[in-house]
């Protein structure tokens, strides 16, 4: 593999995350997606309907970069509801360089599939809180 190589984005995926995307549900909902190494591309993870964001520490690997698209129901203090959606870029500390690579050259690219102005990353599963999520928010 080369540093400068990207990995292709799979139909199954844009359709996965256009249907996110344009779900009327209103509960908190995820779409993870990861890299498959050995056939260079992005694919879908798992979408998991009806989650707190505190959930996903149990539900993401540790040990394994992820990309998560996040829908959050957030009740605002006039009473207001509104339902803003989130890119999350989660990358352990530890992994090797080469995945680190691979996923980050990803990144902007899944950005921009998204198509999702809210973009965080996050080193540490713990890190992943309805408090953390509301503050980054709230900026």
């Amino acid at each position: 593999m080369t540093s400068n190589s990207t990995c292709d984005i799979e139909d199954e995926v844009r359709k996965s995350i256009k249907d996110f995307r344009f779900r009327k549900s209103q509960k908190n909902a995820a779409l993870i997606l990861k890299v498959n190494r050995q056939e260079q591309k992005v694919c879908l993870d798992e979408i998991i309907e009806d989650t707190q964001i505190e959930d996903l520490q149990e539900i993401i690997p540790s040990h394994e970069p992820r990309y998560i698209v996040y829908s959050y129901k957030m009740e605002h203090k006039d009473g207001r509801i509104s339902f803003p959606m989130c890119f999350i870029f989660y990358t352990p500390r530890d992994i090797q360089m080469e995945l680190q690579v691979l996923y980050a050259s990803m990144k902007l690219i899944l950005q921009k599939e998204v198509e999702l102005t809210r973009c965080y990353e996050v080193r540490e599963l713990e890190e992943l809180t309805e408090e953390w999520l509301k503050e980054k928010l709230i900026r």
